[in-house]
């Protein structure tokens, strides 16, 4: 895919947004709307797209640290020419069919839901490294970067080594996603609060927590170092990273895996504030707010885009 880089158009519920939606359109020739459209930027300004074998959804299949080898959690792994979403859930963790939030649950299953992780940000790659940038992230930072050295075995696997040589794990292409891209971000106060990565049929929808957590080696190590009470904890988990179908199951936008379990089955309810534009030609947010709204990659044709997010 041969990416042109341009400056992504943003939306503010401001005057000074407006102007800037106005110039961009004289520069870019999209046309001016109220809000303006969301739509058309390819690619994050000064930043440079992935190799394109890497571009997909992927699989891990398992992890080697030392001599042990195992495969506990379900990775889903998205990334698109420039940002990424990746959800870890435990193979073994509990469904909690009856639970509709945190005080459905005793303190043991809060701990199990302790131990599940996702990230999402943008992707850089030198060489044959790779660099996670984490924007949000499930877990607690333990200050360390992420990267990895991949090693394209075949077409459809590769391999990622630590830099340390402290681990290997074993990744399986689903699929490309067949030129099917889109990343949708919302920042509150200048921090990304919301941000949906679709690629091909898959999504993964991510929504913070309203603070930051403490830095600490994981969050076992965050519970047991602040002696947090239940509201505490409550308030750690209380981070979303949720995975699942564009199109499929019982229909548009299903949730099939969940840090919060109860969204499970569900409706992704995010959807529901973004509107499709003269006929799919953008995509808007359906309420002004303060929040402001960025598409950095979208390569959705307009039919796509009006058959997913409906008309306004």
């Amino acid at each position: 895919m041969n990416l042109k880089l341009t400056s992504p158009v943003r939306f503010c519920s401001n005057v000074r947004s407006v102007v800037f939606a106005l110039i961009v359109s004289l520069v870019f020739g999209i046309a001016a709307r109220s809000p303006p459209s969301l739509a058309n930027a390819t690619a994050q300004d000064s930043t440079a797209a992935v190799p394109v074998w890497l571009r997909g959804i992927w699989i891990r299949d398992w992890i080697q640290e030392g001599k042990a080898k195992s495969n506990t959690l379900d990775v889903h792994y998205l990334q698109t020419p420039t940002y990424f979403a990746d959800i870890r859930i435990p193979k073994d963790r509990m469904r909690f069919p009856n639970a509709k939030s945190f005080a459905d649950l005793p303190d043991q299953q809060l701990r199990l839901l302790a131990r599940q992780n996702g990230f999402t940000g943008l992707t850089t790659t030198s060489g044959a490294v790779a660099t996670w940038n984490h924007d949000i992230q499930f877990q607690p930072s333990d200050g360390a970067p992420d990267r990895g050295r991949l090693q394209r075995i075949a077409p459809a696997r590769m391999h990622e080594h630590g830099l340390d040589g402290s681990y290997i794990e074993s990744w399986r292409s689903n699929t490309g996603g067949n030129g099917h891209f889109l990343v949708i971000r919302v920042e509150h106060a200048g921090r990304l609060f919301r941000t949906l990565v679709v690629v091909g049929n898959q999504f993964v929808y991510v929504r913070n927590r309203p603070k930051d957590l403490p830095s600490a080696a994981s969050f076992e190590a965050l519970i047991n170092s602040t002696s947090a009470s239940r509201a505490q904890i409550e308030e750690y988990l209380d981070c979303e990273f949720s995975v699942g179908r564009v199109r499929g199951g019982s229909g548009l936008w299903e949730i099939e895996q969940s840090t919060l379990p109860w969204r499970e089955g569900r409706h992704l309810d995010f959807v529901g504030e973004i509107a499709a534009i003269s006929g799919g030609a953008g995509l808007a947010p359906r309420r002004v707010g303060d929040d402001e709204w960025t598409v950095p990659v979208n390569t959705l044709t307009a039919r796509e885009i009006g058959e997913l997010f409906g008309g306004k």
